[in-house]
């Protein structure tokens, strides 16, 4: 898996490709937590256009990354996931409390 984080303001904005699974998990959650401790980061979009197959471990990054950002009072959101990954955010209930959006640019018109 290849991964990119990016800063826009008081954003940061994780772009994953590939598989996100426990092989990368440990590193990206490392990475992710590092940024949201160094910088002014309200907010956290990650990126899921190019992802192919998400585990168990891939949602606990990002459950974990909910509860940080969001007892820091930010907000989280996930896009692009095409309908397979969508389909396991889904099942085990993270659409509940991340929301899902077709791409970046919506969550800047919210």
């Amino acid at each position: 898996m290849n991964y990119e984080l990016k800063q826009v303001r008081n954003t940061l904005v994780v772009k994953l490709k590939g598989e996100m699974d426990l092989l990368i998990a440990d590193k990206l959650r490392k990475e992710i937590d590092m940024r949201l401790e160094e910088s002014n980061i309200k907010n956290l979009i990650i990126n899921l256009e190019r992802v192919s197959f998400i585990d168990s471990s891939g949602l606990g990054v990002i459950l974990g990354r909910y509860k940080k950002i969001s007892s820091a009072s930010g907000r989280m959101f996930i896009v692009g996931a095409n309908p397979a990954v969508e389909k396991i955010l889904v099942f085990s209930g993270i659409n509940k409390l991340v929301p899902i959006y077709t791409n970046e640019q919506d969550i800047i018109n919210i």
